[in-house]
């Protein structure tokens, strides 16, 4: 009996007509949900909310049936099928504005008993917890869409029906609910029918998508194949253009290809007219032509082509701005007013929008654009944690302040700052911040040494004072120029060229991929095989190079990440000269892109000329690479920390991982017959990670008999993440 159960479908639909009045909403409907979750989307009106109501019990059935579980719920009142364990999340929650948070999910919690308690609810959404004793109308949306889901939740049910569960909501807090939609399915205590608009929601939490179209499911499509298509979201749901209503679309394409006539040249004003100000749906009414006239506008360039329209939707985030462009010139104005406000006239002079952004820690008012009070407010603990008597721990604050301050604004297409190491420490933590390729510019009186704790992984360029900044003189006033002028050159070519560059560079996805000297022949070999599919941007493992990949990574400029070269965490818990940061991997957590790693280099520490080893380190096993490099081979204890330490942070990732384990070696000094194979110690790192590692079918670790440089190690490689692309992150980034 079990087993019969176990094989029955959660849902299944058939022949399901419902009307209002002489309107046929759904016609024909058949719809079938295995188990775990499903996505049916389409445009407004298209019957997508009545499928909802007509499995709840809420609109009459005319036609066809609903089973739940083998059971059928056909036409039985909205209590009974709840009963039977049908949840339900309406489009606009629905909830009591006089009712408590508390109130609310205690009503709901007595219906079915099971795994949802009010605890658990509370514990899942800590914000609840913490808004409990207030009422319905007093929260904000995200809170009101976690209370409608946690109600849903409490009871209990084999099949959760959600509709339109993100609708409304901060970019934030979507995330959240697809993370929470995406457990839900991982965890099978329940399945999960989503109606959403959402495209990037839809396609991220579900193999399948079924497409509505005029009460009909149109068709049910690969999810990754949906995501990636720009064109065929457009033909199937109206992305950009009017969906083409036909149920059979022909999506395979036949015969010579047609290239379409060029479009005529226009100049001057152009009138655009729009037929259907609202898009229309199978109810509505012809629209008057003085509405349509009312709706037209006037543009003075030449019409924008929807394929124009697609490609900036897909720019990477670093080159979108919310508003005019601005050049920021920031510094300490109390002390520097003189020197900035010169940089800032040249700017302008050229052109360009500025605004002056203090950064002073004295607390002093100074006239600029952005007062050193208003940046202070961006710190978390105010402005008190800004001006204090301690300068060290003010300019520490103040950078933290003016980094929050920096990521909140959209429209940055440059900064500049100039000053001595207290204004670089000011204002390179937030430069840091911007994405690659933003024009980010400092000069001082530090930058003819050691610029790397100022620089990091960003593409901050530097410039030499020469003389110390304070004052305007015969040298300061040439280089402050040249700054300027420098400053004010990236940017205008940026802005000029940011078209040119999206089509060139942007119609390919990009991965980041980490290599080493030893892992080379693999790097190239996966490289060549994607590149007809994906930019190819390689980053070279030398402790700045995987914090570079991962600025990327957060500055949302890459699609994926082949990991194959790890090197560098080797160094940072062993004391080599190319180490990571304790962050290695934090991007990938944080942005749940997809994954897939390897231990490429583990089996070395890179040190300096041979007489710079560590004398603890004195009689180990070492290569000399070069008179300037020297490679120690790690031992069994080494691998198996190192094991550990990956493993915790894989732990971590949500996103889809596959980790390559090749038992053949983990470099080309560690293969059979080479200066480093032993393997024992790839053995203690391989049962490190496989004793540590949480596997679940999004995380999974991959053993092969093959040495990382071996073809069919890269083959396999380049397989799995053909597979995981176009799955959660990947195609949340090209659907929206």
């Amino acid at each position: 009996m079990n087993e019969v159960r176990r094989s029955t479908a959660t849902l299944e639909v058939r022949g399901l007509d419902v009307y209002y009045g002489h309107s046929h909403a759904l016609q024909g409907v058949d719809l079938t949900l295995e188990s775990g979750v499903f996505s049916v989307v389409g445009r407004n009106g298209m019957g997508k909310t009545t499928l909802c109501k007509a499995i709840m019990g809420l609109v009459g059935v005319s036609g066809g049936s609903i089973r739940v579980r083998g059971e059928d719920i056909t036409r039985r009142p909205p209590a009974q099928i709840a009963r039977l364990g049908v949840g339900y999340v309406p489009q606009g929650r629905r909830l009591w504005r006089s009712l408590s948070v508390d109130e609310h999910l205690q009503l709901a919690g007595g219906m079915r008993s099971g795994a949802w308690t009010v605890e658990r609810i509370y514990d899942t959404f800590p914000r609840l917890a913490e808004r409990k004793g207030h009422g319905g109308g007093q929260l904000s949306g995200g809170e009101q869409q976690m209370l409608a889901i946690s109600r849903a939740l409490l009871t209990n049910p084999h099949l959760l029906i959600m509709d339109e569960p993100t609708e409304g909501l901060a970019p934030v807090i979507v995330a959240q609910v697809e993370e929470m939609l995406l457990q839900l399915g991982e965890d099978g205590d329940m399945s999960v029918l989503v109606i959403e608009q959402n495209i990037g929601v839809a396609t991220a939490i579900s193999r399948n998508v079924a497409i509505m179209v005029n009460g009909r499911i149109n068709r049910i499509i690969d999810s990754g194949r949906l995501a990636a298509d720009r064109d065929l979201q457009q033909r199937l749901l109206g992305v950009g253009l009017h969906a083409e209503l036909e149920p059979d679309i022909d999506l395979a394409e036949s015969g010579p290809e047609v290239k379409p006539a060029p479009a005529p040249q226009r100049d001057g004003p152009i009138r655009i007219y729009i037929s259907n100000p609202t898009l229309p749906t199978r109810w509505s009414q012809p629209v008057p032509i003085a509405r349509i006239e009312a709706s037209a506008r006037t543009v003075s360039t030449q019409v924008t082509r929807p394929e124009e329209t697609t490609q900036r939707r897909r720019e990477p985030a670093a080159t979108q701005t919310a508003g005019p462009p601005v050049v920021l010139v920031v510094g300490t104005l109390d002390t520097k007013a003189t020197e900035l406000r010169f940089i800032r006239d040249i700017i302008a002079a050229a052109g360009l929008r500025t605004r002056l952004v203090d950064v002073s820690t004295g607390g002093r008012h100074c006239s600029c654009d952005v007062s050193a009070q208003e940046i202070a407010l961006n710190h978390a603990r105010g402005g008190s944690a800004v001006f204090g008597a301690d300068r060290g721990a003010a300019v520490t604050a103040m950078a933290d302040a003016f980094a929050n301050w920096l990521r909140r604004q959209d429209n940055i297409a440059g900064v500049i700052s100039a000053g001595g190491s207290g204004a670089a420490s000011l204002v390179a933590p937030a430069m840091r911040a911007l994405p690659v390729g933003v024009p980010k510019l400092i000069i001082s009186s530090v930058a003819s040494g050691d610029v790397g704790p100022y620089v990091g992984p960003a593409d901050i360029t530097m410039m030499y004072s020469v003389t110390d900044v304070q004052g305007l003189n015969s040298i300061s006033r040439v280089v402050l120029a040249n700054g300027a002028n420098a400053i004010a050159g990236m940017v205008k070519a940026r802005l000029d060229q940011r078209v040119a560059t999206a089509r060139q560079a942007g119609s390919l996805p990009s991965v980041g991929i980490t290599m080493f000297g030893v892992t080379t022949p693999a790097v190239q070999k996966i490289a060549a095989e994607l590149r007809d599919d994906f930019e190819c941007l390689v980053f070279h493992a030398t402790g700045v190079g995987g914090r570079s990949m991962e600025k990327l990574v957060e500055s949302g400029q890459l699609s994926g990440v082949i990991d194959l070269t790890t090197t560098e965490i080797c160094d940072l818990l062993m004391g080599g000269v190319f180490p990571a940061t304790e962050d290695r991997l934090g991007a990938i957590i944080r942005s749940r892109l997809p994954y897939v790693g390897s231990v490429g280099a583990l089996d070395m520490v890179n040190f300096g000329a041979p007489d710079t080893i560590p004398d603890r380190y004195r009689g180990r096993k070492f290569h000399v690479h070069n008179p300037q490099v020297t490679l120690m081979r790690t031992t069994a204890e080494e691998n198996e920390r190192m094991g550990r330490w990956i493993a915790d942070r894989i732990n971590q990732m949500d996103g889809p991982v596959r980790f390559f384990l090749p038992e053949g070696g983990v470099s080309a000094l560690d293969a059979r017959g080479q200066p480093f194979w032993d393997p024992e110690a790839d053995a203690a790192l391989f049962r490190a990670l496989e004793r540590n590692v949480r596997q679940t079918a999004n995380r999974q670790l991959i053993r092969m008999p093959k040495n990382i440089n071996d073809p069919d190690f890269a083959a396999a490689v380049v397989s799995a993440f053909r597979t995981l692309f176009g799955r959660t992150g990947a195609r949340r980034r090209l659907a929206r």
